[in-house]
Formats: C-alpha cells, sequence, structure tokens
C-alpha cells in the first residue's frame, strides 16, 4: 500500500518535516523543546488537552547482601556497577534467603540485576555439586524476544564467569540440534510458558538431571500473566512445582513485574505460594513529560453523519514521522498488527519525501513475522540504524531499547499498568524523555484525554486471574495425570496444589474418559498428549498460514481466533510495506491465500451475536432493577465486512460472507430494567433499542478503568426484551471460555462504573452520538440503533437505585 501526497478534505494538513532535521540536532533537545517542536505547525497546540511533568527522581544505593559469589560480584562490577540499588539489595537478600520474591518497580529501575545475580551465584556455587550437571535455573518470559534479549544480557554479565554459566533458548525457533544440547548441558535455560507446557513438563523425564538441581525459576514481566492466560500459566507452574517436588527440587521463584497494586497477593496467586514484595523504587528516573493529545475534527461524516476525528493511525504516523526526521529515537506502541504497518508505511512515506535515506529508518514490530525477520528488526533496534518503529505490544516487555527519546501511544492501551510500562521506554538511561497519548476515537480514549486526573491521580489495577476456572483447571489436570499419576497428596496438602474445584472436575473427568481412576490415584487414557488439550494463550487452534497465491510465498500467521474477523476473504492484509488483499479463506487447511494490491481502504469485519443465560450466581437489587452475574453462552458470527476509507474511517461499503458461527460459554455482568422505570425515564418503545445499545457500547468502553482488560477483551449484547429475563436487558461478557475475571470485577464495581459510563456520555460534545461516546468500533449492527439522550436517562435511572452501602 503507498500513502503518497494526499490532498483530500479531511487531511487538516500537508506533511512538514521539521526545518534543520538533525539526528543530533533530536538527542539534544530536552523533552518540553521535543513537544514544543511537534505543537508547532498550523493548529497542532490546541490538540494537546493536558501535559503532566514528572519530575526526576534520585538514586538511593546500598550494599549487596551476604551469600552472593565474589566472582559475580566482580563482574558486576565489571559492567559498571559497583553498588546495587537499595531495592536491589532487598530482593537479592530475599533470594538468597531462599523466599520467592516479587519486585514490582517502574521501566528501567534494574529489575533483570535482581534475579541475575543470585542465579549466577548459584550456577557458580552449584560446580562443586556432586551431580554432573550442578545447579541449574529457569528463565521464563511471555516472549520470545524478551528471552532472546535476556539471553544476550546473561552472556554478556557472565563472560567473565567462563564455561561455569551455559545459558540456552529453548523455544518454538530453537533448532532439534540446539534443543538436544540444552537438555544436556544448559545450567540456565531461557523460555516460555508455552514450551514449558507443551515441551518441558510432557517430557519431564528427559529433563530429569536440569530439574534435580533447580534452584530458581525466573518470571519476567509477571504482572502479563493476567485474565485467561495468566490463568492458564498459574496451572503450568503448579505443574512445574509438582514434577520438580517428584525429581527431588523445591525451587525458589523470583518474578519481575512492571507495577501494579498489591504485587505479592497476585504473584502468590500466579504460583501458589507466599510471595515477598518489594515495591520502593529506588533507582534514579529523568524528567519525563507526558501530554495526552486529540486528534481534530474532520470535514467528513462517519456512520449516521457522526462527526469523524482523525484517525489516531495518521495521527501517531505523522507525529513518528517529524520525530524521526529531527533525529529523535522513538517508537510509537499501537494496539493491531495492521496499525502498526500503517503507521509504518505513512511514516516512511512523509519522510521519503524529505529524504529518502530516512525512509528506510522507519519499520514495524509485530507478532506473526517469521522468526528471522523478527530477529534483524531486534538488532536494527539495538545497532540504533532504525530511527522510528511503529510496534504492537510485543515491545512493552522488557526488551532493552535503551537511548530512546520519546515515546508515542496510539491510542490507549486498555489498563494503565500497560501505559505506565509503554511510557517508560523512552528515557532508561536516566535522560529527560516524551510520553505522548494520542487518543482514539472512542469513549474511552475521549474521557482520559478531557480527565487527566483518571491516568494521573489513580494507582495502578491488581492483576486478575482465576487458577480455580474449571474451563482452564480442567485440561490441566489431564495434563498432570499425563506427566505423574495424581495423588490424594495433590488435593489434601496446605497450601493445596490444585484449587478445591479439582475436587469436583475429578469424576467428571473420569466419567468422560479422560482420566481412570485405580485406588486413590487419577491416571492419563488417552494415546494424544494430554498437553495438546489446552492452548494456554486462547489463540483456539491451529495458526492460519498466510500465503501469497502467485508464489506460494509464506508471509506469517494470524491466530486461528481472530482469522474470520482479520483474513477473510476481501480483507486488506498489510506485511512489511506491501499491501495484499485475502483471495480466498480456507478454514479446513487453516490457509489464507492473498494477492498483492493497493485499495485505498481498509477493512473491518461485523459479526451478529446471540446470548443465552446458562446460570444466574449472583443477583442484587437496585431498586427496581436487577444486576446480576453469572454464566451465560454467546454466538457470534461474521456476516459482513466493511470498507473503511484510509485515514478517516469513512465506509465505503459493505460485503456480505459466508463463515460458520462459534460458540463461547463463559462469564457475564448484566442488569435489567421494568417497564415502570423506563417509564419515569421517558424512555419510550421506539428509542429502548437503541438507548440500551448505546449505554452497552459505553459501558464496554469505559470498563477498562475498572477492570485489567482492554475493550477487546469483552463483549457485549442489549435487547428491548430478553428471552430468558424477559425484561429490557444490557450483557456485558468476558470474551474467553470459562471467563477471564474482567465480569465479575465489572458487577463488584458497577455503581462507579456506569456512574463513569453515564457521565462520559453526557460530557461529549456530539449531538446524537458519536465515536467518541457510544459509537463502537467492533459493532456488529453497523451502529445502529443507537440513541444517545435514551442512554443518559437510562443509565440516571438505573443509577438511582444502587445501593448506598
Amino acid at each position: 500500500m503507498s500513502v503518497g501526497p494526499v490532498t483530500d478534505s479531511f487531511l487538516v494538513r500537508p506533511y512538514q518535516s521539521p526545518p534543520n532535521a538533525t539526528e543530533a540536532d533530536g538527542r539534544r533537545r530536552s523533552p518540553q523543546a521535543v513537544l514544543a517542536r511537534l505543537s508547532e505547525p498550523g493548529d497542532r497546540s490546541l490538540r494537546i488537552t493536558h501535559t503532566e511533568q514528572l519530575p526526576g527522581r534520585v538514586e538511593v544505593h546500598a550494599n549487596w547482601p551476604e551469600g552472593i559469589c565474589h566472582e559475580v560480584l566482580d563482574a558486576v562490577r565489571a559492567a559498571g556497577i559497583d553498588r546495587p540499588w537499595a531495592h536491589q539489595a532487598r530482593a537479592v537478600e530475599h533470594a538468597v534467603r531462599g523466599s520467592s520474591v516479587v519486585v514490582s518497580t517502574g521501566t528501567a529501575s534494574g529489575k533483570s540485576l535482581t534475579y541475575q545475580v543470585p542465579v549466577l551465584s548459584a550456577l557458580l556455587d552449584g560446580q562443586t555439586a556432586p551431580n554432573r550437571r550442578g545447579a541449574t535455573a529457569l528463565y521464563l518470559a511471555p516472549t520470545k524476544a524478551l528471552a532472546a534479549d535476556q539471553w544476550r544480557a546473561i552472556r554478556r554479565l557472565a563472560e567473565p564467569l567462563g564455561t561455569a554459566v551455559r545459558p540456552a533458548v529453548y523455544d518454538g525457533d530453537t533448532p532439534q540440534e540446539e534443543r538436544a544440547w540444552a537438555r544436556e548441558h544448559a545450567n540456565l535455560l531461557l523460555t516460555n510458558p508455552d514450551m514449558l507446557h507443551t515441551g518441558l513438563l510432557p517430557g519431564h523425564r528427559r529433563w530429569g538431571s536440569f530439574l534435580r538441581a533447580l534452584r530458581y525459576v525466573v518470571i519476567d514481566e509477571c504482572h502479563v500473566y493476567r485474565g485467561v492466560f495468566g490463568s492458564h500459566v498459574a496451572q503450568v507452574l503448579r505443574r512445574l512445582r509438582r514434577v520438580c517436588a517428584h525429581h527431588g527440587a523445591e525451587p525458589v521463584f523470583l518474578l519481575a513485574s512492571a507495577t501494579t497494586a498489591e504485587p505479592g497477593d497476585s504473584a502468590g496467586r500466579l504460583i501458589g505460594l507466599p510471595v515477598a514484595e518489594v515495591t520502593e523504587d529506588a533507582s534514579p528516573r529523568g524528567e519525563l513529560v507526558f501530554a495526552l493529545w486529540e486528534p481534530p475534527l474532520t470535514e467528513g461524516r462517519g456512520e449516521r453523519g457522526a462527526p469523524v476525528r482523525r484517525t489516531a493511525t495518521a495521527e501517531a504516523a505523522d507525529l513518528l514521522a517529524d520525530l524521526a526526521g529531527a533525529g529523535v529515537r522513538t517508537v510509537t506502541f499501537v494496539r493491531s498488527r495492521r496499525g502498526a504497518e500503517l503507521i509504518s508505511l505513512i511514516a516512511q512515506d512523509r519522510l521519503a519525501a524529505l529524504d529518502r535515506t530516512l525512509a528506510g529508518r522507519v519499520a514495524a514490530y509485530r507478532g506473526g513475522y517469521l522468526p528471522e525477520e523478527r530477529r534483524e528488526l531486534e538488532r536494527a533496534l539495538h545497532s540504533g540504524e532504525l530511527l522510528g518503529l511503529a510496534a504492537t505490544t510485543a515491545l512493552e516487555l522488557g526488551v532493552d531499547i535503551a537511548g530512546l527519546d520519546a515515546v508515542l501511544l496510539a491510542g490507549y492501551p486498555g489498563t494503565r499498568a500497560s501505559l505506565w510500562q509503554q511510557a517508560g521506554r523512552a528515557g532508561r538511561r536516566g535522560q529527560g524523555a516524551l510520553a505522548v497519548l494520542i487518543a482514539r476515537d472512542d469513549p474511552l480514549d475521549t474521557y482520559l484525554v478531557h480527565h487527566p486526573e483518571a491516568l494521573f491521580e489513580r494507582p495502578v489495577e491488581s492483576t486478575v486471574l482465576d487458577p480455580g476456572n474449571p474451563y482452564v483447571l480442567a485440561p490441566h489436570l489431564c495434563a498432570a495425570a499425563a506427566e505423574l499419576p495424581l495423588t490424594g497428596a495433590d488435593f489434601a496438602e496446605q497450601p493445596a496444589l490444585f484449587d478445591p474445584t479439582a475436587a469436583e472436575l475429578l469424576p467428571k473427568l473420569t466419567d468422560r474418559g479422560l482420566l481412570r481412576r485405580r485406588g486413590s490415584s487419577w491416571y492419563w487414557t488417552r494415546r494424544e498428549r494430554a498437553a495438546d488439550l489446552v492452548d494456554i494463550r486462547g489463540k483456539g487452534g491451529e495458526p492460519v498460514r498466510v500465503v501469497e497465491a502467485a508464489t506460494g510465498r509464506l508471509l506469517g500467521t494470524v491466530d486461528s481466533a481472530a482469522a474470520h474477523t482479520t483474513v477473510h476473504e476481501g480483507a486488506v492484509h498489510l506485511h512489511r510495506g506491501q499491501s495484499f488483499v485475502v483471495r480466498e479463506l480456507d478454514l479446513a487447511d487453516s490457509v489464507a491465500l492473498v494477492e498483492e494490491s493497493n485499495p485505498p481502504w481498509s477493512t473491518s469485519a461485523r459479526e451478529v451475536t446471540e446470548l443465552t443465560v446458562l446460570e444466574t450466581d449472583v443477583e442484587v437489587p437496585w431498586g427496581d432493577a436487577r444486576l446480576c452475574f453469572g454464566s451465560v453462552e454467546v454466538t457470534h458470527q461474521v456476516v459482513s465486512y466493511l470498507r473503511r476509507r484510509l485515514l478517516t474511517g469513512e465506509v465505503l461499503g459493505e460485503t456480505r460472507l459466508d463463515l460458520p458461527p462459534r460458540t463461547l460459554r463463559t462469564r457475564a455482568v448484566w442488569w435489567t430494567m421494568t417497564e415502570d422505570q423506563l417509564t419515569d425515564a421517558r424512555i419510550t418503545p421506539e428509542i429502548l433499542p437503541g438507548a440500551l445499545h448505546a449505554a452497552e457500547h459505553a459501558a464496554i468502553g469505559m470498563l477498562p478503568l475498572f477492570a485489567t482488560c482492554d475493550r477487546w477483551d469483552i463483549g457485549g449484547v442489549s435487547t428491548a426484551l430478553h428471552p430468558d429475563t424477559l425484561l429490557p436487558t444490557v450483557f456485558v461478557h468476558d470474551g474467553h471460555p470459562g471467563g477471564a475475571g474482567f465480569a465479575e470485577r465489572a458487577f463488584h464495581t458497577a455503581a462507579r462504573w456506569l456512574a463513569a459510563t453515564r457521565d462520559a456520555i453526557a460530557a461529549c460534545e456530539c449531538r446524537a452520538g458519536c465515536p467518541s461516546c457510544i459509537q463502537s468500533p467492533k459493532c456488529g449492527n453497523g451502529n445502529e440503533p443507537l440513541h444517545k439522550a435514551g442512554a443518559v436517562r437510562v443509565l440516571t435511572q438505573l443509577l438511582r437505585g444502587r445501593p448506598t452501602a
């Protein structure tokens, strides 16, 4: 796709490069000066709704605790670190004493050293152990890139220690011969929960010498393990503890996290053991200037004639080009893979108009790339060859990208924890940095850029996960039984290894023929691998391969669960600066055939949803209304896709699709209202469907402020007469099998959540509803019907009956 000079009326201004743009100039200027430069052209200064200046912080040092090998401390000093910061010393002291600990401090606060030092010391001490292998350690990262980055860091730090430290990466990209070497010789294994689940644990007998000597398990970026994914990882870690005990080991867990609420409790739920916490950050921090930026309204009109703002994608691409053109090293975070590609393309095109050599110094980074492509981009980023990068959340984590001057966030990332994690990627060497949150045209982003206190005056969220979720626990019980027969001891010891729900699941698994009971033990009965019963990331099956039809070239992959909405027939697919259109989606063979094309539009899928109440767990009266929480079954079917004009999102047309429905059993929060309440709120039958629909959209958009999720983790249904409640009802449900804890959190914070929803709709300046308040980018009904004033009245009436206690 080529995005060249555009003269359409919706463009606020043509691209203008900053004058006298040089790389050195960008690195010299303060973050205030960089922001002032960005806001100079045209009316840009009006787009900044708030600027927050976060002062720097002076470091506090401490001494290393006793028990660390002096050779390790010498290696650390050789790396330029004479004394640790106070939080590093406290965390290392816990580790040396054999106490599991989580370090929850800011980005660039040296969390890696808190586990590297005790691990290296243990490996060095372990060389004198009677077994041939010596002591071992396991490092778990949520992404392959982070594990590879840590491998490089460990090799640099441990170079003076010689062959005493033998690290190896073990993931899906590791060749077979390297896997064999790691199994036989490595004493520090760097992997991810996926490989632990499908490779190491099912084959634990072949890893016996490694597991017998396991001293430490490092869990990096543990705040990522939330929702259903976190619940799966919690079960994988319990299986690891069980297998380690079988081999005679009881490792200490060392966890590193971004700043979260109650990190000790969250880490304890994750591993199933008590965890000490270190939260007081003693590292130095440069000044951070954080700007909230709202793109301007355009001359175009969207659905139902609503005003359209310039997209966050287009705005971020312009700002990235400006910053890269001035030599300001910048990463732009964007929610979707397609968004990362599009921002990169637009920025490259703008830079090429200034200097063609600059265009090659901006790129995209996202999941779905081939391994060699990811490695190439990581190398270019480390070396400084790239000045700008448009990335998905893969780079939100602790990959070392030191030296960045600025971070752009193309839309609120879903949680305050992710917001600060992304913003903290700049200024990692203590220098001042700039962060800019560019609002998308949706209710939550609009609310946040006009209510900065919601970002800067509220604590970060707690991590939500539920290891007892039966949809999660059941397949892991099967996997555990395949590894070692389950016994009563697995459930009787305190704290019990598995959730009490397991006692209810075992008979059901036995009845289904998955497990067989002999005496007091349960055995796996099938020939297939039990670990294959569950995909811990919830991708829904085999990834769909994206193949160029003309050449047979494999471009990458798309998660199976996303295939219906992203690579359906006619979908526009972007890959590393090229645009393709999907010619055919073969679900049976998991292949999407594409051909190169340059349409002047993007595509977005539309789907219809039906919901059935299976069980109501809790029902609370709100006056005559009812607030409920329970289990539901949701049926989705993608029925068509919209073509939208690039940069503005204006709808150009709709095309029907014929795809099979998908069913999801999950958890939901819902509320009902009576006819008398609706009469009191002046809601007539004609406007009732639109009022409920608008309230549903806005409630989904606002929930990420109250639960650790983003709007793509949740869904909703509204109806003027639901067959199960026989009343007007609005549902908000988790988007994962068995639930992810988000709807439950919504139930418990409903008064604050729904009040903020009402206020956000009422405060929007539009007349009849727009993307900033009640329109949804993923609405299956094309945002019809919607009634803004009716939504405000419905929510106001509902809130009048909320409990006061």
